[in-house]
């Protein structure tokens, strides 16, 4: 009764709210403003939009084109700002649940489990704005925009901002992308619950350096069959209302004034309904870096005229003098105006709020017991298996002393990645091996080696084999009966345009694929001690663990996971919890087997394209148990281009525990295509089995989805002939194989 009575009372006070800031200080006049046409409810959201640009002067339309739209106070419209984040949680707005990293999100290879994260993000994002309204605050991060998912193509491991995407495969961000839209964006056919936005639109992914006067010119195939169809997903099948424009310029003109991207490909080929915004001042990297143009007034005309409707940056307020100057016209001015507030009616922010169901929400829903529970899950899901020496995962309950060492064991950094918001309770991983460690286990800790953050800027003339800690470490270590291992690299290392001076890493990608070396030589010398090692890495990107892989006993990918990652890890360290989670990344041996980082082309990059030997491939990941797959059969052997492609096969659990399974399809295109993959995925579907469960279950796969880039035709196509279906648990483990022809 209490929580009903707090939930009426705080209805009311939004009500109450909702009614102040729209009819803040006007008197007598708020009567009139009542009669406005788009007040009214009941009128198309089109026509209320067109009404209100319509009683705007061509300042005011220009103010409201700016990431910081202030207040129209003769209109009653309240102030309101664009730019907020949640990327894996509500961000850099104080408390909110704070979910595994993105490519983490991708690495359960569940979209269903993601649609649920985003559907609590976006719970917990009304909770916030509600809280910040009552407070009659409209501030930077207290919207219902965000910039988020991150959809680029994680093409190279080198990108510091790779953490933020879900990974290198485009059918693999595709459906994860769209289920984090579609929780996001809700299910209401009248309002959405916040509006998401797909970036960076296009071919964005490092170097972070150059990102501001980078030209990059892919291959057409490229184009359209990596760096593409992510976006075309979203829009199309998730109908995100939102696309950011990057920094680099594509084919010779900037991302946000380029004309092939954004109308042609955007709006005309896609049918993309909503606002673009601009990468934060990208549009002054137009005259800055990229020289395209000479002054701010061309390059703000430039942009709008292009279809970047707002800019996150002070561009556009030079659009004034751009209009007197006669680079652009208000009508054209009006197109982005009118895209940007029906995108604020579509939230509800102009009803009132017993018309909106997602207004009854209150800030009681963020940072919920489930919500954690919810972020535990994520972390549980997503955590990797590289490998397991005889077994030795889970460990056995009858250890008694385990030594934890590493310099990121007890460090919060890592839960959290970049674009993160605050956790009330982080639980790091000694913190989660202490909370479910056996009764009667003892945990000895030591951090051994500094992280490399810090290591860089203490320079000492100990060697590190004679330094206190690291010594201190390798003892605990002999008096244990086991040790795990906490490695690997930390968002403060890898990300977005960091001011990063540390040897294998720079302004925040990195130049090294390899463990930092203080944390090999520890490895190194705990081997000596002859006890059993677990290394549990933390990290946004591949690492190439050679060392580890021949000498450690198993390896665990955290990746950055979460709030609840020390608990997720323990979950699996002591077997409580089967990991299923997979790669959506490549780990190679070396940065030697990569092309040049600023190289766009596709070749020799990622699964697809990649002819080597990688160290883990993309989609592996290991279990406590062992599958069988068996009985591949075809529902029909030859299909026309409109008919849905069904694969019938039986997988079964052969081992000692329930787990889970991903199930992972593969296509081969008709040998006569050139410049195709070598393999790309298609369908997956993760699936739960109790042990010794055999179950026979079908994967339905639109033809449509078996297209190639036809450059004869400048579209997509399915070509006539035989399709090679490989069905298996991950990209280099393929269990069976069949073909399929299409007419």
């Amino acid at each position: 009764m209490l929580c009903h009575n707090l939930k009426l009372k705080y209805l009311l006070i939004t009500t109450l709210v909702f009614c102040s800031t729209l009819f803040k200080g006007y008197g007598q006049q708020s009567g009139v403003i009542l009669n406005y046409p788009f007040l009214n409810t009941d009128l198309p959201v089109g026509a209320r939009v067109n009404d209100l640009v319509s009683r705007l002067t061509l300042e005011e339309k220009i103010q409201q084109m700016q990431h910081t739209a202030p207040a129209i106070e003769r209109l009653g419209i309240p102030q309101y700002n664009w730019w907020n984040e949640c990327l894996h949680g509500v961000a850099r707005n104080g408390v909110a649940t704070v979910f595994p990293q993105a490519i983490g999100m991708a690495a359960t290879f569940n979209p269903a489990l993601i649609q649920r994260e985003a559907d609590v993000i976006s719970t917990e994002a009304r909770a916030k704005y509600y809280e910040a309204l009552a407070k009659d605050q409209h501030d930077i991060y207290q919207g219902l925009t965000f910039w988020s998912p991150n959809i680029n193509i994680f093409r190279d491991p080198r990108w510091g901002r790779g953490q933020e995407t879900y990974g290198e495969d485009p059918f693999l961000t595709s459906r994860i992308g769209i289920a984090f839209v579609k929780g996001l964006q809700g299910d209401d056919p009248d309002y959405f619950k916040v509006v998401a936005t797909a970036k960076h639109f296009a071919v964005h992914s490092g170097p972070e350096p150059d990102r501001h006067k980078f030209d990059a010119w892919p291959s057409e195939t490229d184009l359209f069959e990596t760096y593409l169809p992510a976006f075309e997903a979203l829009v199309k099948e998730a109908g995100v209302y939102s696309v950011m424009g990057a920094y680099n310029r594509v084919y010779g003109t900037p991302a946000c004034a380029s004309d092939l991207l954004m109308r042609k490909i955007l709006r005309e080929k896609w049918g993309f309904k909503g606002y673009v915004v601009s990468d934060c001042w990208a549009v002054s990297d137009f005259y800055n870096f990229h020289k395209f143009v000479d002054t701010p007034d061309k390059a703000a005309s430039l942009a709008v005229k292009a279809g970047t409707d707002l800019s996150c940056g002070p561009e556009y307020g030079t659009l004034l003098a751009a209009v007197k100057s006669g680079y652009i016209s208000e009508n054209e001015i009006d197109i982005s105006v009118k895209r940007l507030f029906e995108a604020r009616f579509r939230l509800g922010m102009f009803d009132p709020p017993a018309r909106v169901k997602y207004a009854a929400i209150t800030p009681t829903q963020n940072n919920t017991e489930s919500n954690r529970k919810l972020a535990r899950e994520v972390a549980l899901q997503s955590i990797v298996l590289l490998k397991n020496q005889n077994n030795i995962l889970p460990l056995s309950k009858k250890i008694k002393t385990i030594a934890v060492v590493g310099p990121y064991a007890n460090d919060t950094s890592v839960l959290l990645g970049n674009y993160n918001g605050t956790p009330t309770q982080p639980v790091t991983l000694l913190e989660g091996l202490r909370r479910n460690v056996p009764k009667g286990t003892r945990i000895y800790y030591s951090s051994g080696v500094e992280r490399p953050e810090i290591l860089a800027r203490n320079v000492s003339p100990v060697p590190l084999g004679e330094d206190s800690m690291f010594k201190a470490s390798v003892s605990l270590a002999r008096k244990s009966e086991i040790i795990i291992f906490s490695a690997g690299i930390s968002p403060n290392l890898e990300g977005e345009e960091m001011d990063v001076k540390v040897p294998g890493f720079s302004s925040g990608d990195r130049t090294s694929l390899n463990l930092p070396a203080s944390q090999v030589e520890l490895l190194k010398a705990l081997k000596t001690t002859g006890k059993p090692i677990v290394v549990v890495l933390t990290n946004g990107s591949a690492l190439a663990v050679n060392w580890a892989q021949e000498h450690a006993d198993a390896i665990v990918e955290a990746w950055y996971p979460g709030e609840e990652g020390g608990n997720a890890v323990a979950e699996v360290i002591w077997g409580k919890y089967n990991p299923a989670g997979r790669l959506p990344v490549t780990f190679y041996k070396s940065v030697n087997d990569l092309p040049a980082f600023d190289d766009y082309a596709m070749k020799d990059r990622t699964y697809r394209y990649f002819g080597g030997k990688p160290l883990y491939a993309f989609g592996y990941g290991l279990s406590y148990t062992s599958f069988s797959y068996k009985k591949l059969e075809l529902a029909k052997e030859s299909l026309s281009e409109k008919d849905t492609l069904v694969l019938k096969l039986t997988v079964t659990n052969d081992g000692i525990f329930d787990g889970d399974e991903v199930v992972q399809v593969y296509l081969k295109q008709p040998g006569e295509l050139i410049n195709q993959p070598i393999k790309s995925l298609v369908a997956f579907e993760r699936i739960h089995f109790l042990k010794g469960e055999t179950r026979n279950f079908e994967i339905s796969i639109p033809v449509t989805r078996l297209r190639h880039y036809n450059l004869n035709a400048n579209d997509y196509a399915v070509a006539k002939g035989n399709y090679q279906l490989m069905v298996g648990a991950a990209s280099d483990d393929i269990r069976l194989k069949t073909t399929v022809t299409v007419k």
